[in-house]
């Protein structure tokens, strides 16, 4: 019988809970691909598949959803092509490739694929709403005034994903700059994790080191051992 508080039940019920009623600055947007019943049906198949288990798992943090990955689909990190061709989940949303999905797709496949990447790690974001700015994806932090107003939502939403089963031994955070530090800050006056690893961004590899893309897909292979390890102390 599989035990009805599963990680990923907790988790869709959480991301299906999500309000677009999200205080913003005047121009800003509030982009929430949970409200859409297709992204609904493809989210609860998806942890229903990877994660209908109690077992904690490492929490990777990116920054918010943008409109092309985890904003079409509703999972960190994962674009369409991604969530069909490795995750194996049939859709009809636009075939659209994400730079970020793409990387981070190709070190899940060095991993050892979909299945064995989730039974250990969850894709995530500081904050799990998304927001744009005059048609283009902004970050919580490019503004003080929409960070100052989200600032309690994304201490709720990590909350909240500790709750329903991030291991707090460590988690990963997809950037080496802004998002850490202001993830580490957090961190240091909430005291959610015992350590976080930073990586640099997926995105900021492909862009501008694609060069040493290699080097940085075992980079990122290295760390995701290294909380493994943690993990099974």
């Amino acid at each position: 019988m599989i035990p009805s508080a599963t990680f990923g039940r907790k988790a869709q019920a959480f991301y299906s809970s999500l309000s677009s009623g999200l205080p913003v600055p005047d121009g800003v947007e509030v982009l929430n691909p949970y409200i859409d019943p297709q992204v609904a049906e493809l989210t609860d198949v998806f942890f229903r598949k990877f994660y209908e288990d109690e077992h904690p798992r490492v929490g990777i943090f990116g920054i918010n959803p943008g409109r092309f990955g985890g904003g079409l689909t509703g999972i960190s990190f994962t674009d369409p092509i991604q969530l069909q061709s490795a995750c194996g989940i049939e859709h009809h949303l636009h075939m659209r490739p994400e730079l970020s999905s793409t990387f981070v797709y190709s070190v899940i496949s060095e991993y050892g694929g979909a299945e064995a990447f989730f039974r250990h790690f969850f894709l995530t974001a500081l904050c799990p709403l998304g927001f744009t700015a005059d048609g283009k994806n902004l970050n919580f932090y490019d503004r003080k005034d929409l960070e100052a107003m989200v600032r309690p939502f994304i201490i709720s939403s990590i909350r909240a994903q500790i709750d329903f089963g991030l291991s707090q031994a460590c988690c990963i955070c997809l950037g080496e700059g802004i998002l850490h530090k202001y993830f580490t800050k957090l961190n240091e006056e909430h005291g959610w994790f015992r350590e976080i690893f930073a990586l640099p961004h997926p995105r900021f590899i492909l862009q501008y080191r694609r060069k040493q893309e290699e080097t940085h897909r075992s980079g990122y292979l290295e760390t995701l051992r290294s909380c493994e390890e943690i993990m099974n102390r």
